[in-house]
């Protein structure tokens, strides 16, 4: 008999775990690219992973996943929700359905149906016209209608945010998001702006099944501002029972039910301000900076073997895991270092990378930059050179661990015409 069959869309980044996820079940994975374009801002697609890759032309791309009869349809990434959705509604599978997709993927629409359902988040307006972003945020008259914060309205990853103070700011802010395209390749058309949220930001994780939820982490960033763009430092892995995660895990339920967010991962960044959570963005897929050996040693399961369960397992996802809260059985954080250099790589100095990755906390390096890349100075998050993922019993090792990496990351790259690091850890 066959292997079952399974659909994901746009395997970007940590879409590319699911085929290993899905296989331990006996199920292999159809690759569709929901565009003929792959980007190479993110990484992309490991084709090598799945059965096969169909690119979705319309009617023969449906006629061909008709004929594989796949169990399921699932998002490996934002850009292919909208895709999922829709593929996963006309194939009669499990579904979040097409009613409320542009909410799971547009951050305008995302806000607009939170505040239909009364749920707190930021204001926002959107423009192809900067002149336009700057005399709306005016029209915020209760007296601090700056800072606010400019974005494509989708992209992931940090691109194109910028934090702006000043009317020229925002113009400027917004015409760089135009000027360009999103992570994915798609033309950015327009542009929010979003009241500034004021307070920490944290990471909440989700698995769902037939609107049953589970919290499977959450992580609290730390972060500092470089010319107006938010660099992330570090994300920490919280306790259950740590401020503010209880009032977290109340908001994420109202958030997943208003989105319609009824199957499968979800990666929600929430800010705590005074009044409360309020939903910087969602996306109805896994988390990017998810890492399962680091999740299985720290929490007991990773986010793309939960999905896996939720989608083949229902009854017994739903029994072991639907209305439950993780539990943290030790301390562990992801490390994202910063540089000032620039120029093309050329070399991987691979005794750098085996130092860092011999310090005790160290469970995982990435080295996100190959020879011929370019390396740019860090003002976003896909500008950071390493992501580390690091964990150890011992609180103090892993705080000084982290210092270590800082001081070592700068070796592992060696480029043309290097400049000193100036940026502090």
């Amino acid at each position: 008999m066959a292997a079952p069959i399974g659909v994901v869309v746009d395997a970007y980044t940590t879409g590319n775990l699911l085929p290993a996820a899905f296989a331990a079940h006996g199920v292999r994975l159809v690759h569709v690219q929901a565009r003929r374009r792959v980007s190479t801002a993110l990484p992309g697609p490991d084709l090598s992973r799945f059965a096969e890759n169909v690119v979705y032309d319309g009617p023969p791309a449906l006629a061909r996943l008709r004929a594989l009869a796949p169990a399921f349809v699932i998002a490996g990434q934002d850009s292919g929700v909208a895709l999922a959705d829709r593929l996963s509604e006309e194939l009669g599978l499990p579904t979040n359905g097409t009613a409320l997709s542009a909410a799971r993927w547009d951050k305008y629409a995302t806000g607009d149906r939170l505040r239909e359902r009364g749920l707190h988040c930021a204001r926002q307006y959107k423009s192809a016209d900067p002149a336009d972003l700057v005399r709306r945020c005016k029209e915020w008259s209760d007296g601090a209608r700056l800072p606010v914060v400019v974005k494509p309205v989708s992209s992931a990853g940090t691109d194109g945010v910028r934090i702006c103070r000043t009317d020229a700011e925002i113009e400027t802010a917004a015409a760089a998001v135009l000027a360009g395209p999103d992570v994915y390749g798609k033309p950015n058309t327009e542009v929010l702006v979003q009241s500034f949220l004021e307070g920490t930001e944290y990471i909440v994780d989700t698995v769902s099944r037939d609107g049953a939820h589970f919290v499977c982490g959450v992580w609290r960033y730390h972060k500092r501002l470089v010319a107006g763009r938010p660099v992330y430092e570090r994300d920490v892995l919280l306790a259950p029972d740590e401020e503010p995660v209880p009032a977290l895990l109340d908001y994420i339920t109202l958030v997943l039910d208003a989105l319609g967010i009824r199957h499968g991962s979800a990666h929600a960044e929430i800010i705590v301000t005074p009044e409360g959570p309020a939903l910087v963005e969602i996306g109805a897929r896994m988390n990017g900076n998810m890492n399962p050996g680091l999740h299985r040693l720290c929490l007991g399961h990773d986010q793309a073997t939960l999905t896996a369960l939720a989608y083949l397992r229902p009854a017994e996802f739903v029994a072991r895991r639907a209305g439950r809260v993780y539990t943290r059985l030790r301390p562990a954080l992801v490390c994202h270092t910063s540089t000032d250099r620039s120029g093309r790589v050329t070399r991987i100095d691979t005794g750098a990378v085996r130092r860092i990755e011999a310090l005790p906390a160290v469970h995982a390096v990435a080295v996100k930059l190959g020879v011929g890349d370019r390396l740019r100075p860090t003002t976003d998050l896909l500008s950071s050179p390493l992501r580390v993922f690091m964990t150890h019993p011992d609180p103090d090792v892993l705080e000084a661990d982290v210092r270590a990496v800082h001081t070592l990351a700068e070796a592992v790259y060696e480029t043309t015409a290097p400049t000193p690091s100036g940026l502090a850890p």
